[in-house]
């Protein structure tokens, strides 16, 4: 009588457990150790092998929380240790391991004698082979602590994670692996895990359980070394009966996401990149058709620096087609908060470095775990020479499932971009039978086409694939029941899935995240700095080509490369969003300020050249739009700005510059803002008013905003103090442990009140968020991104717009009714979130309200604590136009210098419509000049370009500054100030590129 399914695998379990994994070591010995704890910060090869190294045991504690450790390891092969076909010899580590996924422990990195690096080690993929010879490796460990558990914890911070040891050293022993049973292992592991995915009706299911059965018959329990042999010949028919002629096909990719900071500082990435990458390198001596592929400029030009040698090992494997640079970015960043200048730079240092060192452009974006895309990314994947893209993230989302697996994405401007989202939802496969399966059922677009994309290796913490996911690929190449698994490159599978799909779907518009929503606003002061210093690159870049175009100085490219990759870094996906660890963030603040000082002085170097010698005040307007009286990326001598100060009416104060006359009652509410006649407040609500809310997300503290927060929310309708002074209406309100000043100011001729908010902020799981009840009747709200702005409902007609509660935007959002819209602008908040209201007497409004400040306790216990200063306006703007206007000038406001004379603009645009994102000189360093512009409204435009200063030539080239297939605007001599002509269809990018005479 048959065993049944349950009883067989049973028996499998523990055949293996019991008999067939204590096999696979033939034989162990312990090696000697010694060792040396680094006293500080981790040191190179050469300094740490100098260094007096102690003798230690299996058993001791090692490893102070962020420490680092090296061991050295010395040792004898036994005379009586024969070679034989079936064995391998290696030294085998276990630094304390837990058996959870690689990267979230103590990790090594194994070096020999001369300081050539070996491999990794990790939790689960410890072994190092070994020669003939006498065994000496240096191992450079590193005693991360495990902060993964989603508690707050002091170990995220080196101040408070303590000095007390966190690893118990196991053992380094030589140990004899049976190959042999080591191959029957996996070939029951692949078998079991697809024999639990077939339906219990099929033949198929049945004939892997008597195999398993005649294996376990086979193998002598007590003679498994001899026998083993047995074992697999009797899995061998299951193993090599062919896959049907209709199964899907996988493009197996090796990975290892590696987040280039998350639950570990940036320092710590370095390391992971060395050992994850040697690791890798390792595996394809021993598996020719292994293929890895890795994003992230950064990541090999760290390598470049700190393991020249590990390096060089790459750009081999690289140019035989088998390392390979994906993505093209220089880091795999955020997308909904980076400006739009900052993801085009993302691709021109990403894609420049893969130029330089490896002469190889990547095709594809690869971004499987940002949070969400933004709708101005198709045109800028297409603009800078890439034709695909894939993600893996959307997969999260909690409430709708991505309808496609295979499509096309289409963004604001019409740009489509031939994108996968692998069925698997995974980015860090270990190629088992359930998610095979996963991938083959989930596949929405089965039927149309047959092959999809599965990345497989451990990864987020580093670690990448392993021996053992390999030979899974080997067995699934073609397995009846399971997919066909064939490994291959990314460029390989989208060519393969393009030609296969005769017609793929199309999703318009951006891929929101249905999850992560408090990413948009979690670790402020990283917002603030990202923001501050993408405007200071725009005038530090716009001054100085404006002066080396006039011959008054040397543009400083080394000084705004180094700030720009410092500014991309930090724009990576758990850094930005302000996911990480406290370390994390408290060394972005410390990289700003840097970047702030040094882009500061620049400015400052930039606009004394141009100004020249007097005692004017010149005043410099580096924005696109007039500001202070000052055209557009010009400079001019003009009064400083007024404010219009308060004052006291019946029941409050009152702000009124003859344009807009704001009304503020006895506890500094704002309570009516009249433009021409026309009431921005509505009817009984307050504007600019402080609300706070309890914010418990259900699982992921720095990530989430839940839609339930809604229901528990404080207004903060009283104040400790409301005073009048000169230029300013201040209000003083508090709320448990913290304390907020709103600083009021209406400039002379103004058409928006400008708002400082200043917090000292002390709560924890708190959500501060900043209301304006507007008296408009929108059904959607625009929202600037990148290059434009997106249209979003205020309603909540499906799940779709239900889901959408938190939204994010760059510095304006406005909501409009025909002849008639209002603007909500910020300098450094992303989050929002834009309804329909309904006031007492029924009548409806729109509430934009900005996230502030937020108060997880995890990763980072003390995320936003303490004091930070937020600024506002809202304002009447008919159109977006008005609403861009806004923004650029709380953004960039002007600076004044002491000079004797105004600074005409090098570019000036004749279309309000048309927008100079970027002006700067080429990234070849030929002094070309590069102007960057896009159509602001959506809608088709023609500008008149006039450039202030003669040129030889002028044409369009794509983002990264390489002339297109398209005729070029001009080619032949030009005179200064005559016009280039260009038409613009909606939100296109147009990069106009300069030659000087």
């Amino acid at each position: 009588m048959h065993d049944t399914a349950r009883t067989t695998e049973a028996r499998v379990n523990r055949f293996v457990r019991e008999h067939l994994r204590p096999a696979l070591e033939r034989r162990r010995v312990a090696l000697d150790v010694t060792a040396w704890e680094v006293p500080g910060e981790p040191v190179p090869f050469a300094e740490a092998v100098k260094q007096q190294f102690t003798p230690v045991e299996p058993g001791v504690a090692w490893g102070r929380p962020w420490g680092t450790t090296w061991f050295l390891v010395t040792g004898e092969i036994p005379p009586d240790w024969g070679h034989g076909p079936d064995t391998v010899r290696e030294m085998a580590v276990d630094l304390g391991f837990s058996q959870v996924q690689p990267g979230f422990q103590a990790e090594g990195l194994v070096f020999r004698p001369d300081g050539e690096i070996v491999k990794g080690l990790e939790p689960l993929n410890n072994a190092v082979a070994v020669g003939d010879g006498p065994i000496e490796f240096y191992v450079e460990a590193a005693s991360n602590p495990n902060v993964a558990d989603g508690l707050p914890t002091p170990m995220g911070d080196l101040e408070t994670a303590g000095d007390q040891p966190l690893y118990t050293l196991r053992s380094i022993d030589l140990v004899e692996r049976d190959t042999t049973v080591d191959a029957l292992l996996q070939d029951i592991w692949t078998l079991l895990g697809l024999m639990r995915e077939l339906d219990p009706s099929l033949p198929r299911r049945a004939g892997i359980l008597r195999a398993l059965e005649r294996m376990c018959d086979a193998v002598d329990p007590d003679r498994v070394a001899e026998t083993a042999a047995d074992g697999r010949a009797e899995l061998a028919k299951a193993l090599a009966s062919p896959a049907y002629a209709s199964a899907h096909r996988v493009v197996a990719v090796g990975h290892a996401h590696i987040d280039s900071a998350w639950l570990w500082p940036v320092r710590e990435t370095i390391r992971k990149c060395a050992r994850t990458f040697s690791n890798v390198l390792a595996l394809m001596d021993e598996y020719p058709d292994f293929v890895f592929a890795c994003s992230s400029a950064q990541q090999y030009a760290w390598m470049k620096e700190h393991y020249p040698a590990l390096f060089e090992r790459i750009r081999e494997r690289v140019a035989e087609g088998r390392f390979v640079p994906v993505g093209g970015m220089w880091v795999e960043s955020d997308t909904n908060m980076p400006g739009g200048e900052a993801l085009v730079r993302q691709f021109v240092h990403g894609k420049g470095f893969f130029r330089r060192e490896f002469g190889f452009e990547p095709d594809e974006v690869w971004l499987p775990d940002s949070f969400g895309y933004t709708a101005a990314l198709p045109q800028i994947v297409r603009a800078v020479g890439t034709h695909s893209f894939l993600t893996q993230k959307i997969s999260w989302s909690e409430t709708n499932r991505m309808p496609h697996h295979t499509f096309w994405w289409e963004g604001i401007d019409g740009s489509r971009v031939f994108t996968h989202f692998p069925p698997v939802d995974t980015y860090n496969s270990d190629l088992s039978g359930g998610e095979l399966a996963r991938a083959q059922r989930q596949f929405a677009e089965n039927g149309l086409s047959d092959v999809s994309l599965v990345p497989f290796g451990f990864g987020d913490g580093g670690g990448g694939p392993t021996r053992e996911m390999l030979e899974a690929a080997a067995r699934t190449r073609d397995l009846e029941g399971s997919p066909r698994v064939e490994l291959g490159t990314p460029r390989d599978f989208f060519a393969d899935a393009l030609a296969g799909h005769p017609a793929p779907a199309t999703w318009s518009g951006e891929m929101y995240l249905e999850l992560h929503r408090g990413t948009y606003t979690t670790q402020a002061k990283t917002k603030q700095g990202n923001r501050r210093s993408e405007h200071l690159l725009r005038e530090a870049e716009l001054w100085w080509a404006t002066a080396a175009w006039r011959g008054l100085g040397d543009y400083p490219y080394d000084d705004l490369d180094a700030a720009w990759r410092t500014v991309l870094l930090q724009q990576f996906h758990d850094i930005l969003p302000g996911s990480s660890i406290a370390w994390v963030h408290q060394e972005a603040e410390r990289n700003y300020a840097v970047v702030g000082v040094a882009l500061t002085t620049l400015i400052t170097q930039a606009q004394q050249l141009l100004a020249g010698s007097g005692d004017s005040q010149v005043v410099f307007n580096a924005a696109p739009i007039a500001a202070a009286g000052v055209p557009p990326l010009a400079a001019a001598v003009v009064p400083p700005v007024e404010w219009t100060p308060p004052a006291p009416a019946a029941d409050g104060w009152v702000l009124d510059n003859g344009v807009l006359r704001a009304v503020f009652d006895q506890a500094g509410l704002l309570v009516s803002l009249v433009s021409e006649g026309r009431e921005l407040i509505a009817a009984g609500e307050a504007g600019a008013l402080l609300q706070v809310f309890r914010d418990i997300p259900n699982q992921w503290d720095a990530w989430d905003i839940d839609a339930h927060y809604q229901r528990h929310v404080t207004d903060l309708r009283e104040a400790d103090a409301v005073t009048a002074g000169p230029d300013s209406l201040v209000v003083q309100r508090s709320f448990r442990d913290s304390s907020f000043v709103q600083t009021f100011r209406l400039a002379a001729g103004a058409t928006e009140l400008d708002i400082e908010t200043r917090a000292d902020w002390h709560e924890r799981q708190k959500l501060l968020k900043l209301s304006f009840p507007l008296a408009v009747h929108a059904d959607r709200a625009s929202s600037e991104i990148q290059f434009g702005h997106i249209h979003r409902p205020t309603h909540a007609n499906t799940s779709w717009d239900s889901a959408r509660f938190e939204t994010v935007a760059h510095r304006w959002v406005h909501v409009g009714e025909p002849g008639f819209g209002a603007v909500v602008a910020n300098d450094s908040t992303y989050g929002h979130d834009i309804t329909r209201q309904w006031t007492a007497g029924g009548a409806t409004y729109t509430r934009v309200r900005q996230s502030l400040l937020r108060a997880p306790r995890y990763p980072d216990p003390h995320a936003d604590q303490g004091s930070h200063v937020l600024r506002s306006a809202v304002g009447p703007a008919p159109t977006v136009l008005e609403a861009l206007d806004r923004g650029y000038r709380l953004n960039v406001p002007t600076r004044t210098a002491t000079g004797g004379a105004a600074v005409a603009p090098l570019i000036t645009v004749s279309s309000p419509a048309v927008i100079v994102e970027a002006v700067k000189l080429a990234e070849d360093r030929s002094g070309d000049l590069i102007v960057r512009l896009y159509e602001a409204r959506g809608a088709r435009a023609t500008a008149r370009v006039e450039v202030s200063e003669p040129f030889a030539r002028a044409w369009t080239t794509d983002l990264l500054e390489r002339a297109p297939s398209e005729p070029v605007v001009q080619s032949s001599s030009w005179a200064a100030g005559e016009p280039i002509d260009i038409s613009f269809r909606p939100f296109e990018i147009v990069t106009l590129r300069l030659a000087a005479q």
